[in-house]
């Protein structure tokens, strides 16, 4: 159910709500001096956020670093949120990596994203440490506020991912839930994961379809799991155990493999292609701008990733940025009787006491 207007959410918009066509990612520091000053960050943020229009977002995360000593925010940091590691894939540049905090701006338009995303950039008390815009080739939303586009590598981007208008799924895998082992400020939030991801567009044109479709598993042209008819069918892994049909290092089969026991590591993605200009070797820079959210980093994507390691689609992709991030909980998660307003932050700022 969509937030009453003018009535602060307990969640943010940009995480479950429907991802418009363009994006607009950025990274900053916190310059601003002291906790008031942080806390003017926020209302800022918050109030730039609370201005986007009908279909439109700004969503707000926080980095480890946020949580070091400048703020007096240490004892306060999610459990779970740590600086994104390494993992055997990557090459990270940090000029590309981390932030004290991550704006996610979302629109119709690359115009409109731009013109959000500026907004933000605006608020005293930040600087700006990477931005990466964002597309969403043939963007639609399926059952179940389900959202799909497609990707550069000519494949749906969201397909076997989680329906984001069925609220207890959501309770279960996205939000982090009052009472969970974390700080109590933290209910109403989910961890943030962006990973940016260059594809080799030369390699991966070279091979012939039915190759491409053997590294991710399903049928380019209808999305379905190979051997099967419908992009909703489910793969049948258990009549299939030496991956004759859908190989055992495709990418579908490695990051859900569908047992009982890695059912709780599944996570809601919200992803966007990229295309910046060509590289000093004249190669093209596009690829993929990976976002996901789950109430466990660790149980959720980390643990993904290191099932996708030695998949067949490694050799066409180069993770080199992004971090671990935790999206604050929504305005109205501030509100009531000694958590200090409802104003985005707030219920952090009032732990911090």
């Amino acid at each position: 159910m969509p937030p009453t207007p003018g009535v602060p959410a307990a969640h943010q918009a940009g995480v479950t709500t429907v991802p418009p066509a363009a994006a607009e990612v950025a990274a900053y520091r916190v310059t601003a001096a002291g906790r008031d000053g942080l806390a003017d960050v926020l209302r800022r943020l918050g109030a730039e956020a609370a201005g986007a229009g009908a279909g439109e977002s700004l969503t707000v995360s926080a980095g480890a670093s946020l949580f070091d000593q400048r703020y007096g925010l240490a004892a306060l940091r999610p459990r779970r949120l740590t600086e994104m590691p390494a993992f055997p894939s990557d090459v990270l540049d940090p000029a590309w990596c981390h932030g004290d905090l991550t704006v996610q701006a979302c629109a119709a338009t690359p115009e409109r994203a731009a013109e959000l995303a500026a907004q933000a950039a605006r608020v005293p008390g930040l600087e700006r440490t990477w931005r990466m815009p964002g597309f969403r080739p043939g963007n639609e939303t399926g059952r179940g506020g389900r959202a799909f586009t497609t990707n550069l590598f000519g494949f749906r981007e969201g397909a076997g991912n989680l329906e984001a208008e069925d609220t207890a799924l959501m309770d279960r895998q996205v939000w982090v839930r009052p009472g969970a082992d974390e700080p109590a400020w933290t209910a109403g939030g989910t961890y943030q994961v962006i990973r940016l991801i260059r594809f080799a567009m030369p390699l991966w044109d070279a091979d012939p379809v039915p190759k491409q479709e053997a590294v991710i598993g399903r049928h380019k042209d209808s999305a379905a799991p190979l051997g099967a008819t419908r992009e909703t069918d489910t793969p049948d892994y258990a009549h299939d155990p030496e991956g004759r049909t859908i190989s055992l290092d495709s990418h579908i089969r490695r990051a859900n493999p569908r047992t009982p026991d890695t059912d709780g590591s599944r996570i809601l993605r919200r992803s966007y292609s990229y295309r910046l200009d060509r590289d000093a070797t004249g190669h093209d820079n596009a690829g993929l701008l990976f976002v996901c959210y789950q109430h466990d980093v660790e149980q959720g994507f980390a643990t993904v990733q290191r099932r996708l390691h030695g998949e067949a689609l490694e050799k066409y992709v180069l993770p080199f940025g992004g971090g671990y991030y935790f999206t604050l909980p929504g305005a109205g998660a501030g509100t009531g009787a000694g958590n200090g307003g409802d104003h985005l932050g707030a219920a952090l700022l009032a732990a911090a006491g």
